[in-house]
């Protein structure tokens, strides 16, 4: 396995997270009044929204904060435009993640059409778990996640709800943008979006087939 695969969190070039992809019935997506997509709709994140586990996600002043958990796909061979039948060798292995949204912000630049770099860039926006080898996981759309705040579950689903499955997510941006090895896929979120206060403790798992093979853990506080 290759040293950046990895080390992804460490020396990965981008994250690239996926909107609105759960589930067959686009769940999340009609939890935030937004219509159903026909292709991938993808955004950027900076790699220096990255936070690993145990840590501290910083709530800024101002933000009504929420959290998205989420399959992380890691890259682990570059390409360009790659075809369907071909996406699986560029997969390296998986990552436990959470995508936080700062949902005020979001919400006022939906109004005005503008871009969501600031309600999703935010440093700790991106809290991680370790990788975990494609070998662990044949099936990764099989992989339960599950996150708690302040010890009450609010999402757990399955990835087998995925409107657009990972093979069509690398064709579709490969077909946009080179994928680097070390690039990260944040793959789309279940249902049960809420909002993180400062002073709660976030615990999130993957598991498959019964085992759990990724546990991260975070305290959120004000930021400074």
């Amino acid at each position: 396995m290759s040293v950046s695969a990895r080390n992804f969190a460490q020396v990965g070039r981008k994250i690239v997270a996926i909107g609105r992809n759960y589930s067959k019935f686009s769940e999340h997506a009609r939890e935030l009044g937004n219509a159903v997509p026909t292709a991938p709709l993808f955004f950027l994140k900076p790699t220096s929204s990255y936070v690993t586990s145990p840590g501290k996600i910083e709530i800024p002043q101002g933000c009504v904060v929420h959290h998205e958990v989420e399959l992380g796909v890691v890259i682990g061979k570059t390409g360009r435009d790659i075809r369907l039948a071909d996406a699986w060798n560029h997969v390296a292995g998986y990552a436990l993640g959470l995508d936080l949204t700062a949902r005020n912000l979001q919400d006022e630049a939906k109004k005005k059409g503008l871009p969501w770099s600031a309600a999703k860039g935010f440093d700790t926006f991106t809290p991680i778990g370790p990788f975990i080898p494609a070998s662990e996981i044949p099936d990764p759309h099989s992989v339960r996640l599950w996150i708690e705040v302040a010890g009450q579950v609010r999402q757990n689903g399955l990835t087998d709800a995925m409107i657009f499955q990972i093979p069509q997510l690398i064709e579709h941006i490969s077909s946009i943008m080179t994928l680097e090895e070390g690039d990260l896929v944040l793959t789309g979120t279940p249902k049960g979006v809420g909002p993180i206060l400062a002073g709660e403790h976030v615990v999130a798992g993957l598991e498959y087939q019964g085992q759990e093979l990724s546990r991260i853990e975070f305290d959120a506080i004000q930021r400074s």
